[in-house]
């Protein structure tokens, strides 16, 4: 996934080639990470001169946490700074690099997918009541 230039202020226009409107892929719904998740796994493998997410997952692990990192960051900056359609596009690069993440461990869409459907109705509060105590906290 190419990364914006973070200097959109003085940045110049995006071409009309290089955008793609949401409207030309389909209607926006959550199966758009299904759909991403399986564009990154087959990127596995694949020459990293041509796909980001070869070229991020060629890299190893602590090089997609590290992107991980400054993504999640990043979103945060623009979430405490009120401008919300940056936190927008942060948000969608930390997802993709999450994607990636979970690609390389090996942990699959639906294995998240399962785990917040197993926590569903599930009280944010009582959940963490009953976890077993840190004897270090």
């Amino acid at each position: 996934m190419a990364k914006p230039d973070k200097s959109r202020k003085n940045a110049p226009a995006k071409s009309a080639a290089a955008t793609v409107k949401p409207e030309a892929v389909g209607p926006a719904t959550p199966d758009v990470l299904d759909r991403l998740f399986a564009v990154v796994e087959s990127r596995r493998g694949t020459d990293p001169s041509i796909s980001h997410s070869a070229r991020l997952l060629a890299r190893g692990r602590r090089k997609i946490a590290q992107k991980f990192g400054e993504e999640a960051v990043e979103c945060l900056i623009e979430a405490v700074a009120g401008n919300r359609e940056e936190l927008v596009s942060e948000s969608a690069d930390v997802l993709y690099h999450l994607i990636v993440m979970w690609v390389d461990a090996g942990v699959t869409a639906a294995d998240v997918w399962a785990e917040l459907q197993r926590r569903e109705g599930t009280s944010g509060v009582a959940e963490k009541a009953a976890r077993p105590r840190d004897p270090l906290a």
